[in-house]
């Protein structure tokens, strides 16, 4: 039984009085935070009277932003460590409140801004005074077009959180209400552990855990229909109300990536499903299955590899990999060891899995649930790669400009995976061991690539079938994934319940999200391979420090990625070729 809180070593916990050196330091920043966000209202109205005066509403708004954001910050670590403490869920339902109080109170700043003369404001834009905010206000100027009166914006904003409804009753049905049978055996069924069920050894405990799983879905498949449908027709909704031509157009705006972007990724990744149905045939016979299903495809090709990994060894590890990124970078590392920036261990009531979060002005955190197991020092990497970009973002730019798109979120994450597969590979001898680590970098393919490109092609499909009158029904849905499995995983029986795997994605709810996986995975890929063989480091560098104060596009061509081409995508589908040929070789 995991300890309690009170009972981890505070060695490996992380070390919140950086934010804020107690709690009551903590109440008087939130009485400050809330003076700043009560003062915003009595700015509207003024922005329009100079470009001082824009400048001086800009920075209220952004200090009241920013306020705000810390004590949430504060409060939700605090909660993370310990989700049963009440203290810090009152904190963090506090903090809360005062967030959607400054959401509110500023949702006149944009309609504010773009009614000002289009020609005068440009002008105010090239002064030094509104230097800072050249970036944000271009993007307010691009959205021109797709904004409508400050009443008319004030009416959709109250809609806001009644339009959260498909996505909260999926998040309560799935997370609260779900109950699942028990398998044959007595063991317990649930969400996590059919995760852990579906990798078994045991065949028959994998079919039956899958069968079992999907069937309570299937079990209240239309309710799961309608939510998801009624999330698809507001997707359309504020699209439309916005003057968007599409779903898909309005989802992809907000990061100005073009529709032909998405396509392109869904074109070469279906290029280059050959080679994953080649791979998933690999895995049938490593595992002497005749037909494969899909309960077969996630259980490990190489059994695990005799490497405890201890955190000390993970932290050696991972310094190592990230060397050609040079001593700065590894700098910075070794202060989030020692400085606690990192919350290592599980303990009772902890948040499970791992997250990294950016803390403007102090540094990142990171939480791990680190088991020793050989995956947490990839893990550790990914996270690190995370609170890295963070922290180059932070100091580079100022605190309106240092936030990155989620375009560009998995990038510096997944670089730093790469890096370790490539460091582990260079020295690895051991046959058993190479190929588990190759089988490692497939399967990241195969989960963040494909699969993630699978769900984006999804989405895309199903809005497009609302947008042309059709309507989305359980048997709709069903048909419409079973033609992309079939498509995606030829050699991989379907069957009507695995139909059904759209009713289980929570990403669904938050449209034309999860494509960024695999465009990041794919530019991760490319980045990793020229900073080792082509010295791009330095561009790297430049990449992460740019934070919001550019298009995530023109980010990462910085970092010699240019997603507007079919290259990456290619080259990315390229090593995934290149790796495959080279387990195959060891498997024989």
């Amino acid at each position: 039984m995991a300890k309690r809180r009170s009972e981890m070593d505070p060695a490996y916990c992380w070390d919140l009085t950086d934010i804020f050196a107690s709690e009551d330091a903590w109440e008087q920043a939130l009485k400050d935070a809330a003076a700043k966000v009560a003062a915003i209202p009595a700015l509207a109205g003024t922005l329009g009277a100079s470009a001082e005066a824009l400048k001086a509403g800009l920075d209220a708004v952004y200090g009241a932003a920013r306020a705000a954001e810390l004590v949430y910050i504060y409060a939700s670590l605090n909660s993370a460590g310990d989700n049963g403490d009440a203290r810090a869920q009152q904190m963090e339902a506090r903090a809360m409140r005062l967030y959607v109080a400054f959401t509110t109170s500023a949702s006149f700043l944009n309609p504010e801004i773009l009614s000002i003369d289009a020609e005068k404001l440009a002008g105010w834009m090239e002064t030094p005074e509104l230097k800072g905010y050249r970036h944000i206000l271009e993007d307010i100027c691009r959205a021109r077009a797709h904004t409508l009166s400050p009443d008319e914006e004030r009416l959709l904003a109250m809609l806001g959180d009644a339009a959260q409804t498909p996505g909260s009753a999926f998040g309560m049905f799935e997370d609260v209400d779900m109950r699942f049978p028990d398998l044959s055996d007595g063991r317990p069924l649930s969400h996590a552990l059919y995760g852990v069920y579906r990798t078994d050894a045991d065949r028959e405990i994998r079919r039956e855990a899958m069968e079992k799983y999907y069937e309570e879905f299937n079990r209240c498949i239309n309710t799961l229909a309608a939510l998801y449908a009624g999330s698809v027709k507001l997707d359309c909704y504020f699209a439309r109300a916005h003057r968007h031509e599409s779903a898909i157009a309005a989802g992809l705006f907000g990061g100005n990536v073009p529709v032909a972007l998405y396509e392109n990724l869904i074109e070469r990744v279906r290029a280059a499903l050959p080679v994953l149905a080649r791979y998933l045939k690999l895995r049938g016979k490593l595992m002497g299955i005749e037909e494969l299903q899909f309960y077969d495809i996630y259980v490990p090709l190489v059994e695990d590899v005799d490497a405890d990994m201890p955190y000390d060894a993970a932290q050696k590890l991972v310094l190592e990999a990230v060397a050609p990124l040079g001593a700065e970078y590894q700098a910075l590392i070794r202060r989030a060891f020692d400085e606690r920036w990192i919350d290592v261990y599980e303990n009772q009531g902890k948040t499970t899995g791992a997250f990294s979060c950016g803390v403007y002005g102090v540094h990142p955190y990171v939480l791990l649930n680190h088991a020793n197991k050989y995956d947490d020092a990839f893990t550790l990497a990914h996270e690190l790669g995370h609170a890295m970009h963070s922290w180059f973002s932070s100091q580079a730019q100022d605190y309106a400009n240092n936030d990155y798109s989620i375009f560009v979120a998995e990038v510096a994450s997944t670089v730093n995976e790469v890096l370790l597969t490539r460091c582990l590979l260079a020295k690895e001898t051991d046959a058993k061991r190479r190929a588990y680590i190759l089988n490692h970098l497939l399967e990241g393919f195969r989960t963040t690539v494909f699969r993630q490109t699978q769900f984006a092609e999804f989405e895309k499909r199903a809005h497009e079938m609302y947008e042309a009158g059709e309507a989305l029904t359980a048997d709709s849905l069903n048909a419409l994934y079973r033609e992309l499995n079939e498509r995606y995983y030829p050699v991989v029986a379907s069957t009507a319940l695995t139909d059904t795997e759209w009713s289980h994605v929570p990403h669904f709810y938050n449209a034309f999200y999860v494509y960024q996986y695999a465009t990041g995975f794919c530019s991760a890929v490319a980045i990793a391979d020229a900073i080792l063989h082509r010295g791009g480091a330095e561009a790297y560098l430049r990449f992460l420090s740019t934070g919001g104060s550019m298009y995530p596009i023109d980010e990462l061509k910085i970092a010699g990625v240019d997603l507007t081409t079919p290259e990456p995508i290619e080259r990315a589908m390229k090593v995934f070729a290149e790796t495959l040929d080279e387990f195959e070789g060891l498997m024989k």
